[in-house]
């Protein structure tokens, strides 16, 4: 149908020569500038004008970037969040920390990450401050990554869903949805138990500090090793807590410190 009436006004301006160059503007307007959901428009002006986000907002996202390409899936994008009870303030940190999510798939990217915390028990406000936080999680893959985060979890930790739940609930940052538990968590785990660390004492510190157990595997070793030179005895309870002191510090300030002592 479009092709048909293009072809008619075609032939209808070639007949009357007086409105040739009337038509041709008309034409070039039809096929070149016709408004349409799939126009670009520049991220600042659609930030600003269109969701009312503030200069600074829509300056630090224009800096990587440009366009918005669909402008109808962002506005779904941006609705969804909204409705899902993120507030403009809330909106303004993921925008800005991930501006690739106004260009995201809400069905196949956004979504399903919004399933996947409710199915774990969350609440909408808990959702809401869990992905304010660490909005690159939105980024990631349920199966590649959330699934078997939370597999490691049960199986290194013996815990139960609720216990996860419970665990990601606190963490808060989401920072343990970031990393690949199994080159972390695990192998860490793993060899505070080969130090005679007993698997209560150990569960109960992932739960109360996390990011204990996120260094690599090397840095954790060698703070062992440091931990050893003191003379401290593996057998005490407060061996674990040696370690994470020992690792909270570096080596010139450990030193320093014995020198104060």
């Amino acid at each position: 149908m479009t092709i048909y009436i293009c072809r008619s006004l075609i032939s209808h301006s070639l007949k009357n020569s007086s409105h040739l160059n009337k038509t041709r503007i008309s034409l070039f307007s039809i096929f070149f500038f016709s408004s349409s959901p799939e126009t670009p428009i520049a991220v600042a002006d659609y930030l600003i004008e269109r969701h009312k986000f503030s200069a600074e907002t829509a300056s630090i996202v224009s800096s990587f970037v440009k366009y918005v390409k669909r402008p109808e899936d962002t506005d779904s994008i941006l609705s969804f969040l909204q409705e899902s009870g993120f507030s403009d303030t809330h909106l303004d940190h993921p925008i800005k920390r991930t501006p690739e999510i106004l260009s995201s798939n809400l069905e196949r990217t956004i979504k399903p990450k919004f399933k996947f915390f409710q199915d774990l028990g969350f609440s909408c406000s808990d959702v809401v401050k869990f992905v304010s936080s660490n909005p690159r999680i939105l980024n990631y893959s349920v199966e590649n990554r959330f699934v078997l985060s939370i597999l490691a979890l049960k199986s290194v930790l013996g815990w139960n869903i609720d216990d996860v739940s419970r665990f990601l609930k606190k963490s808060g940052s989401g920072r343990i949805l970031n990393q690949d538990l199994a080159k972390t968590l695990i192998p860490n785990i793993e060899f505070m138990k080969s130090c005679g660390i007993c698997s209560l004492q150990i569960t109960q510190c992932v739960f109360d500090y996390p990011s204990f157990f996120l260094y690599k595997p090397t840095r954790i070793r060698e703070n062992v090793k440091r931990v050893d030179e003191t003379g401290f005895d593996r057998k005490s309870k407060m061996f674990l807590h040696a370690i994470k002191a020992i690792s909270s510090m570096t080596k010139e300030k450990w030193e320093l410190k014995l020198e104060v002592f």
